[in-house]
């Protein structure tokens, strides 16, 4: 079943790897599901049914003109897991952008299947710097990035990929060719989603959506993390929902998922376990 389709006939590329209790991974922006697959790989050998999909817009999954608010991207979640006939004890993981997904689930579908959560360098509960939020991204910086996408996307993320992965001027944590490997995935998305999305996951708040976190949850983050500040989100979801446990990575950035793999595989398999 490489393609489900979506209530409004979006085609949505799925993976669907492994047999046991299903654990969903959600992808972060600008990338694709291919971005999980050392965990998802590793989570399958474990002897769990990873399932992992093209959010719309992105890698192998149409690019529709509309549906890249939350609301709709969590409804395209609840279709994967319609159609792919996971109904109950599942884990739901989400990556940065693929956080919000998780939340807004949690409460536009009331968390239904669910037994468990983990949020990686997720954007939840809000990006936005606002009086009410001061260790948020200004709306300047959102919008910058927003002009740089507009005028020039593949020279900008040449530069927003270093950053992404903690990339400095003598030591790389990350090969070159992950950079060229981001790079492509990138630019295979389309330009109207890769600016719908940035808007969506740095201006929707969800703060509301925390109180919907009633099942385990476990949030990841790494403490030098410059495209998702750790204050406003990580250590804000750890302090809102009674039941998260916050792991902290001293000094990563954010794509855990390429820069700390196996330590990122090793903490949600031992969640995982928990169950």
């Amino acid at each position: 079943m490489p393609y489900i389709k979506t209530r409004d006939g979006t085609s949505l590329f799925v993976k669907d790897w492994g047999q046991g209790r299903p654990v969903i991974l959600i992808h972060g922006w600008p990338l694709s599901a291919d971005s999980w697959d050392p965990q998802a790989m590793a989570l399958a050998e474990a002897g769990y049914r990873v399932i992992a999909y093209d959010r719309r817009g992105f890698g192998r999954s149409d690019q529709p003109w509309s549906g890249y608010d939350y609301d709709t991207l969590s409804d395209d979640l609840a279709d994967v897991m319609a159609e792919t006939g996971v109904t109950d004890d599942a884990a739901l993981v989400g990556f940065s952008m693929g956080g919000g997904e998780v939340a807004r689930y949690l409460s536009r579908h009331r968390g239904k299947g669910v037994s468990q959560v983990a949020l990686v360098g997720s954007v939840v509960p809000y990006m936005l710097k606002t009086d009410d939020n001061p260790d948020g991204v200004p709306q300047e910086q959102l919008q910058e990035i927003a002009d740089n996408i507009k005028s020039d996307r593949p020279k900008f993320f040449r530069t927003f990929f270093d950053q992404f992965y903690g990339v400095g001027f003598i030591t790389s944590p990350v090969s070159e060719e992950t950079l060229d490997l981001s790079w492509n995935t990138a630019m295979q998305a389309g330009l109207k989603p890769t600016l719908a999305c940035a808007e969506a996951f740095g201006t929707t708040d969800f703060r509301p959506d925390l109180s919907s976190f009633t099942v385990p949850t476990l949030v990841i983050h790494g403490t030098a993390d410059q495209t998702v500040p750790i204050d406003a989100t990580g250590r804000a979801v750890a302090k809102a929902v009674p039941n998260a446990t916050l792991i902290e990575y001293d000094g990563a950035p954010h794509g855990l998922f390429a820069t700390e793999s196996d330590r990122l595989t090793q903490d949600l398999l031992a969640f995982l376990g928990r169950h």
